[in-house]
């Protein structure tokens, strides 16, 4: 299979060149907007391995990859505390589905608490996904948008509070404490960090500190070194940035050589 992709199937993705990696980047279609945040794809185009750190930043994936646009595994992540380094060889490809939380329950019917900073293998048949054209890239994303779809419609019980506080979330970026969403879903504390750490490997705190500092990469590629996201000061604002990372937000900024690939993917604007 054969994946010559080029600008004219990618025409609706968002297209950024990163050291010498191309990288595509699409959003969801209304009805999936709840459960996946985009569709991206990461090409090495170069001679050389491309390095990089994966930032935490709330969310999950299923990464396709492939050697010279030849299927080669397909991968589901969990969610990330800490940074990751990863090594992307000479002509290899990735493409990715990131999910927002609400997909572990409504796509996928399982747990990611034991793929907390780490990875499983899924079979090469899931979702069909090796046997897809990805030269069609559009049609590709029909297609898996498709099956997102009617694995989400096969819930008839979705839970109204659960919805409402991912909404929440989404809306505060992890600017409020626990007692607000409690208070905001009439749920315990005790309850919410039982169904977070059953589902998601983690507390709700703990997720919330990973979406506030993940909302201060568009700060901190501006330049701005003490985030709008409601850090107390300067010090606390380097500290909870440089527990997730392992960077202070200098270094995230001045971002060498691409290497935060979050970073780079911010549009200038």
């Amino acid at each position: 299979m054969h994946l010559a992709l080029n600008v004219v199937c990618l025409i609706n993705w968002h297209k950024l060149k990163v050291q010498n990696m191309n990288y595509y980047q699409q959003a969801p279609n209304e009805v999936l907007k709840k459960y996946v945040r985009c569709f991206w794809w990461l090409d090495n185009d170069s001679s050389k391995n491309l390095n990089y750190t994966i930032l935490p930043d709330g969310f999950f994936d299923i990464i396709v990859r492939f050697d010279n646009y030849k299927y080669q595994s397909t991968m589901l992540t969990g969610l990330y505390t800490k940074e990751v380094e990863v090594v992307i060889p000479p002509n290899h490809q990735l493409f990715g589905i990131q999910f927002k939380l609400p997909a572990v329950e409504y796509v996928f019917r399982e747990s990611v608490a034991p793929l907390l900073n780490s990875e499983k293998k899924l079979t090469d048949a899931f979702w069909n996904l090796n046997s897809f054209d990805f030269s069609e890239n559009a049609e590709t994303i029909d297609r898996l948008s498709s099956i997102i779809s009617q694995e989400i419609n096969k819930e008839k019980n979705l839970d109204d509070r659960k919805l409402h506080l991912f909404r929440l979330l989404n809306q505060t970026k992890g600017n409020e404490s626990v007692s607000y969403f409690t208070n905001k879903l009439f749920w315990s504390s005790r309850q919410i960090n039982r169904y977070f750490k059953k589902m998601f490997g983690l507390s709700l705190k703990s997720y919330c500190n990973i979406l506030r500092c993940s909302a201060s990469f568009k700060d901190i590629k501006k330049g701005n070194l003490l985030s709008n996201q409601n850090y107390y000061d300067r010090s606390h604002f380097n500290k909870e940035i440089k527990k997730h990372t392992s960077h202070t937000p200098k270094s995230l900024s001045n971002n060498e050589n691409d290497r935060f690939l979050q970073i780079s993917i911010i549009p200038n604007k």
